[in-house]
């Protein structure tokens, strides 16, 4: 029998909705509700699904994300971390809400090392949310804002989210790297005016002014660490490395501060380390492979061309639907992983976004900062579950203040959809020959 892309539609896409409302994990998801097709169309084989999988693991830029991951936990396991909050504490603490605004640099100077959300608020939040409530800021506050501060983890340069999207839509990575940094740093600002507010209405205190001994002892002990995003960045630029190989230079540099500059990290550490690495690594790229399955069947069966062809139609124009593409993003974000969405969704709208006269460096913006709004609204939200599960509350008892916080990063959103030349000015003034 050979299948109908109506039907096939609804078994893919009513089979993962159905697998992930009972609780599958959204890699095997994406993967069993292939299964169904496969067996009712004569055309199909499973070994067409396995090797979908092989081509998407067979990507040189794909090794970056191991590669940064295992940078983030050397970051982690060598008190670097402590090192950067230090160095926060001494910028910012003084300001009124204090402890709030070092969560908020901390977290982008960190975003500044390990392209990995998950790893900001799983090791700023150990150090942080207790700090926080000692202080007298409310738990809930602390919680919230250790959540939405850690997703520009992923949108401050480098990002994994920008790696992947990079291998799977061909478009420069060292683009993308350079036009998440001024989105990235006025979500920062965005929080940080949320917390000065939180920080008038319930009188959070100050962390003190420190003196220039004290800037300069957190300066110099985070100078190492701050040289890493100069190398990861300035390299790919330059035209030095590739993505991948400015991946590896990040691991190793933090195994070199970890073991021989700080002398935090042991030889006996680096099992769990690269047992850790491996672990999460292993769940985002199995999670690449089923989504490309997954991804590759839906345009089997002519579902995208059919999506573009029915969009285009509607003649949105260039901001409506700018507007549309982060709205579908928000709410995909809200019950998948975002690897997964970017490489189902991404590719399925960026041929409405390039109709549309959207250009794709602004679309992966676009894509990457609604997804990372997605780490911290339920029912997904994992940054806000690690920060929930650190301060031993439940997520819905938090979810007043993460809207709140939330809400300015939005219009950060909607700034960027209306004003590209945001996202566009750094790539094209430091690489202009990728937009000839």
């Amino acid at each position: 029998m050979i299948v109908s892309t109506a039907l096939a539609c609804a078994l893919l896409v009513g089979g993962f909705i159905l697998l992930v409302a009972i609780r599958v994990p959204v890699a095997f998801a994406l993967g069993i509700a292939t299964i169904p097709v496969v067996m009712l169309d004569m055309r199909l084989t499973p070994f067409i699904i396995m090797d979908r999988m092989f081509q998407s693991y067979n990507s040189f830029i794909l090794l970056a994300v191991p590669f940064f991951l295992l940078a983030a936990n050397l970051m982690n396991s060598g008190k670097i971390t402590d090192r950067l909050i230090e160095l926060a504490r001494v910028l910012t603490g003084w300001m009124p809400g204090g402890l709030g605004h070092v969560n908020v640099a901390v977290s982008m100077l960190f975003a500044g090392i390990s392209g990995s959300s998950t790893a900001d608020a799983a090791g700023c939040g150990k150090i942080l949310i207790p700090a926080m409530v000692k202080e007298g800021y409310d738990k809930r506050f602390a919680i919230a804002i250790t959540a939405c501060s850690s997703v520009m983890g992923v949108i401050i340069p480098p990002s994994i989210l920008m790696v992947v999207w990079g291998g799977v839509m061909s478009v420069s990575v060292g683009a993308l790297f350079l036009a998440g940094a001024i989105p990235g740093f006025m979500i920062a600002a965005a929080l940080m005016a949320t917390v000065y507010g939180y920080a008038k209405v319930y009188g959070y205190p100050t962390a003190g002014r420190p003196t220039f001994t004290e800037f300069l002892t957190a300066f110099k002990g985070a100078a190492l660490a701050m040289l890493t995003p100069i190398l990861v960045i300035g390299g790919i630029v330059g035209g030095i490395v590739t993505p991948t190989e400015s991946a590896i230079i990040a691991a190793a540099y933090a195994l070199i501060l970890g073991m021989f500059v700080y002398r935090t990290v042991s030889v006996r550490d680096l099992g769990g380390i690269l047992y850790d690495t491996g672990r999460f690594a292993s769940i985002s790229l199995f999670a690449i492979g089923t989504a490309s399955a997954f991804g590759w069947m839906l345009a089997f069966y002519n579902v995208p061309r059919l999506i573009v062809s029915t969009m285009t139609s509607m003649e949105f124009g260039t901001f409506g639907t700018s507007l549309v593409i982060g709205a579908l993003f928000l709410f995909f974000g809200l019950f998948i992983d975002a690897i997964p969405t970017i490489i189902i969704l991404g590719t399925v709208l960026l041929p409405v976004a390039l109709d549309a006269g959207i250009h794709p460096v602004v679309f992966a913006i676009i894509g990457i900062v609604s997804l990372a709004f997605g780490l911290v609204t339920p029912p997904y939200g994992l940054c806000l579950l690690i920060s929930a599960s650190i301060g031993g509350m439940n997520v819905v008892q938090v979810l007043r203040d993460v809207v709140i916080i939330l809400i300015p990063m939005l219009l950060i959103l909607l700034l960027i959809i209306v004003f590209p030349e945001l996202a566009l000015w750094l790539p094209k003034m430091l690489l202009p020959d990728t937009f000839k």
